[in-house]
């Protein structure tokens, strides 16, 4: 889907390290740094994200943004409910995995 609409391979392969890759647009950053904000459970969506992105983006943007954003999540996690696995259609497709983030050694109130 990506290659359909100009996105080359580099550019994917470099999504997990998008905060340094030079391949991408202040704009990108925060779009996946907000996507994946919205991604994790809990969600870890903050006020600085919100607003990062209103310098770039109008509201009905944003609603868009976290709408598709939010579809996916919705999908993946309908999947996994059901054991749904890849069925081939992306077969030797690039799709960069992004590790998880490193567990906080710190304690909760």
């Amino acid at each position: 889907m990506g290659r359909d609409n100009g996105l080359d391979e580099a550019k994917i392969l470099a999504v997990p390290v998008h905060r340094e890759s030079p391949l991408f647009s202040e704009l990108e950053r925060r779009v996946l740094d907000y996507a994946e904000a919205l991604t994790r459970t809990p969600t870890e969506v903050t006020d600085e994200h919100v607003e990062a992105l209103l310098e770039h983006l109008d509201r009905e943007r944003l609603v868009e943004l976290t709408a598709c954003v939010a579809w996916e999540n919705f999908r993946s996690r309908f999947n996994r409910g059901f054991g749904v696995e890849a069925q081939g259609f992306s077969e030797g497709a690039c799709c960069p995995v992004v590790p998880p983030p490193a567990a906080s050694t710190g304690t909760s109130a």
